[in-house]
């Protein structure tokens, strides 16, 4: 297969891993939609959202032409993270208390300080695409394999309960399928760090898969009436 040919699947692929990380980007949509419905947060966590605007501006980083070049997709995804995730952000602050406001602004201040630190290290002491790959590959490594293991909390409340009520399907099928199209995208033009990242967070997707099937049938139904929402966990998008 011709250099040519290996860009044009690799393209395609990355496409695909667009479109498919975006529904992602979108899932929590619906629990916001409640939240303005009733006008206030309760107890909801904005910890999974504040988490994926520093994973995705870390990636968006990575995948500038000045610290790794040919990742275009891997910008354009994640930028349109952050608009997403930050549009949940805003409409959290909107319906939010005093308290709940205070603690989303301080995790937001830490954030920017951080990636502030990231870039300032990166490009005013590390001259070379290679060392500017992997000091920024390792953070983005980092974050993306905290993100996928996200779930594991809901996945031993499962194993507790013998209930996958409150693991939803498609979401939990969407991941595994996110991370196996990055994962191949990494392949064709071999990038470690993208490798590592979604191969883990694949790996993880099929265990919750697994767990889901195993436990489904055990799970007592119930009315739509008494579903209770569960809290969105926001996954990985690259």
């Amino acid at each position: 297969m011709t250099t040519a040919n290996t860009d044009a699947i690799r393209n395609i692929i990355g496409v695909i891993g667009n479109v498919i990380s975006f529904g992602l980007f979108a899932s929590p949509a619906p629990t916001f939609y409640k939240i303005i419905k009733k006008g206030a947060v309760e107890d909801f966590s904005p910890n999974p959202y504040l988490a994926t605007i520093l994973n995705c501006a870390l990636w968006v980083f990575y995948g500038l032409p000045f610290v790794h070049p040919h990742s275009i997709l891997v910008v354009t995804i994640n930028g349109v993270g952050l608009v997403v995730e930050f549009a949940y952000i805003f409409t959290y602050l909107m319906y939010a208390n005093k308290k709940q406001r205070l603690y989303v602004f301080k995790v937001l201040a830490i954030e920017i300080v951080f990636f502030a630190l990231v870039v300032g290290v990166t490009l005013g002491f590390l001259h070379t695409i290679e060392r500017r790959t992997m000091v920024v590959g390792i953070f983005c490594l980092i974050f993306n394999i905290a993100m996928y293991a996200m779930p594991l909390d809901v996945m031993l409340l499962v194993i507790r309960t013998k209930s996958v009520e409150y693991m939803p399907f498609f979401l939990l099928l969407a991941n595994f399928l996110n991370g196996g199209t990055w994962l191949t995208f990494a392949l064709l033009r071999f990038d470690l760090y993208i490798f590592i990242s979604n191969g883990s967070g694949c790996i993880l997707g099929l265990i919750q898969l697994i767990i889901y099937g195993t436990y489904y049938k055990l799970t007592p139904k119930k009315n739509n009436d008494d579903e209770k929402p569960s809290g969105d966990v926001q996954l990985s998008s690259v």
